[in-house]
This record gives structure tokens, sequence and C-alpha cells, in this order.
């Protein structure tokens, strides 16, 4: 059976890598695990980044276009080969579904989001178009997947019926063992990285806004954290890559910059540092914590917004007070002073992501889900 997909911020399919796509991309291998076959229904990327009233206007028209082709085609289709159901991922204010909401009440087929937000202090901003559309489309849901405990209850203020509002939390396919360790050291040290110190490490794009922040806030914390025992790894690259080299500057000696990493190379760094660090500053969750967690990495990061939906403070990481880059600066310090800790903290980070945090866990709540809303 068909499950029209659609992603308005990013599509699964876009050529820049980013947590949004691979979030996506899970999404849709979960669909298929639970015995749909998710079709990507259109790449019209609805996304407003600076809250342009003209842009917002452009899309609007365009996503009328492409709702009219949809139902066409789909109507056109033998039964068996349409859509049972469509299902979209990340609606919110600056990346509205002007699509889903409209084809499915066209089919007479029910209507899912994943990730969806709601802001009522945009209903009067420069996105009070997408706004209304987001919660529009959030309203009509058959089911509305919340992936953080703090989206569920923002949401609960729109979504009508309880049943529909379901905590489905980020989750993570696989993690990579094809990457030796030897090949990690080399890699390393390749790109300058020093033996027999502490492997301190973050893992994200450098691109304007949150990410650029969080290196700032980074750069703050390294400030603050004693000892010539440690070297931060950097993996990641992105247009502001010369900011967060001047962020960091102060501390050049003892930072290592591997760029853009494939999955493969990547876990294998994970299994050779000691700790990994993000301030976090607006992250909606963070992928890379899971990746660092099911590499049995423990983790200190910032107490902000779904990182706790990611992170069980206290047993498989630290989180911190947001912005206070001395407590995490002193949090580092303290997990580096004590193995035992990283150590039960290892384990239980890879238990929990297993267990909890599997694609296979989101497949086996989608395939419930699924059931009860599709004819």
């Amino acid at each position: 059976m068909n499950i029209a997909f659609y992603a308005p911020m990013k599509s699964p399919f876009h050529p820049v890598p980013s947590g949004d796509r691979r979030v996506a991309r899970l999404l849709m291998s979960a669909l298929k695990g639970a015995g749909y076959d998710p079709e990507l229904a259109s790449d019209l990327r609805a996304y407003d980044k600076n809250g342009e009233s003209a842009f917002q206007e452009k899309i609007h028209k365009q996503s009328a276009h492409e709702v009219a082709r949809l139902i066409v085609e789909y109507k056109s289709r033998p039964a068996a080969d349409r859509p049972v159901a469509w299902f979209t991922y990340h609606v919110y204010h600056k990346a509205p579904d002007w699509l889903g909401p409209k084809v499915c009440k066209a089919l007479n087929i029910p209507y899912l989001v994943a990730e969806a937000s709601h802001a009522p202090k945009q209903a009067k901003g420069p996105w009070k178009k997408g706004y209304l559309a987001a919660a529009e489309a959030i309203q009509q849901a058959n089911r509305v997947f919340h992936m953080t405990r703090l989206d569920g209850e923002c949401l609960k203020s729109v979504v009508d019926k309880p049943q529909a509002l379901v905590y489905l939390p980020p989750s993570i396919d696989r993690v990579s063992e094809e990457y030796t360790a030897e090949q990690a050291d080399r890699l390393i040290a390749n790109a300058g990285g020093r033996q027999g110190v502490f492997n301190l490490l973050s893992v994200a794009m450098m691109r304007p806004g949150d990410k650029l922040e969080s290196y700032r806030q980074l750069s703050f914390a390294l400030d603050f954290l004693p000892g010539e025992d440690w070297q931060l790894l950097v993996v990641g690259d992105g247009p502001e890559r010369l900011v967060v080299e001047e962020y960091l500057a102060s501390h050049k000696d003892r930072i290592v910059y591997m760029g853009a990493l494939e999955m493969d190379s990547l876990f294998g760094v994970y299994r050779k540092a000691d700790l990994y660090i993000w301030p976090a500053y607006g992250e909606a969750y963070g992928m890379a914590f899971l990746e660092a967690q099911i590499s049995g990495l423990p983790v200190v990061g910032g107490k902000i917004r779904g990182v706790p939906d990611v992170v069980l403070d206290g047993e498989t990481g630290l989180l911190c007070a947001p912005g206070d880059m001395r407590e995490f600066a002193n949090t580092i310090r303290g997990m580096l002073d004590d193995p035992e800790r990283r150590n039960a903290m290892s384990t239980r980070a890879i238990q929990f992501v297993k267990e909890e945090r599997s694609v296979q866990k989101a497949t086996t709540l989608l395939a419930e889900q699924l059931k009860q809303v599709i004819r």
C-alpha cells in the first residue's frame, strides 16, 4: 500500500545533508518497515527562512498548482495504486504543508504529520500566513506524531482529539562498525590530532543561526576548561567555517578540524572519542546525540528543548543549564576525571538507544497507529 510522503522544509532527497533530511529518510524507512510503500509526493520546498510575504505568496500559488496536479494524478491511477494515506514530516510556521490537507480531503484519505510544532507568538508576525496554514494542517491531522515532550505540550492547545497526539521520539537506524580503530586513529592524526590526550568531539554543520551560536558558546566553554590533556575534534563544514575558526582561535593548538565525514568514518571517530560535547543552542533535539550514544560515547550537552528526549540526564550523559558555559566546562572536566562514570554511561547509552530509540521501535509504533486510521 502506498503512502504519500512529503517534507515541506527539505526533501529527503535534497542534495545538501542535514538532520532534517536524515530524519525524513528514517521515517520513510520506518514506514516501509511497517508494511507500506512511502512514495515522495512532491519536492516543493515551502521553507521561508526570512518571513517574506512575497515569497510566501509565491509558494502558496505554486502549491495550488501542485495540489491540482497531485489530485489529477492520484485519481487517474487504479484504486489499488492510490495512496492510502498522506504523511508529512516537519510542519511549522516557516514550513507549512499547503499540499497534504487538500489532497487528503479530495481523496478522502487519512492525513498524518510528524514533528509538528505550534508557536502562538507567530500568529501576528511575518510568518502569520504560514502559522495559520500549519495550525490548520495540524487540526485536520488524524495523527500528530510529536518527537519531543515539549512539542507535545505545545500541541495540546491545537489538537482537538487527544488520541490524535502520539509521542514518537527520535530514532536512529544503525551504527556502522566498518571503520576500524586503527583507521580512526590515522584519520585523527592526519587532521593534526595528538595521541595520548582526551578526545572531545563535536559534530555539526557550520552554518548561520543556531549551529553557529552553539559553536560560539562552545568557544566560551573551552575558555573555562582547565588542563592541557584534551583536544577537540570538530567534525563538520559549511559556509561559516572561517567564523567558527575565529571563535576557536584562542585554542587552535588543541582544535582538530576534520571536515565533513562519511557515516562509516564518522562512527569510527565517535568510538575513538572520550566525550561528546555540544551546547545545543536552539536544537530541536539533535541526531548527533543519538549517534554518539549508540557508539558508546557519553554526552555533555545543553538542557534545552528536546535534548532531554535523546539524552538521559545522569544516565547516558549530563545536561547543563542553557548558556552557562562555566558549568558546561566544569561538567566536562568532571567527566574526564571520572573514568568509571564515563564507562557506566557508555554502557547505558548503547542500551538506551538500542532499546528505546531504534528505528524498529518507531516502526512498531507507526504500524500500530496507521492500522487504526487506514481503512
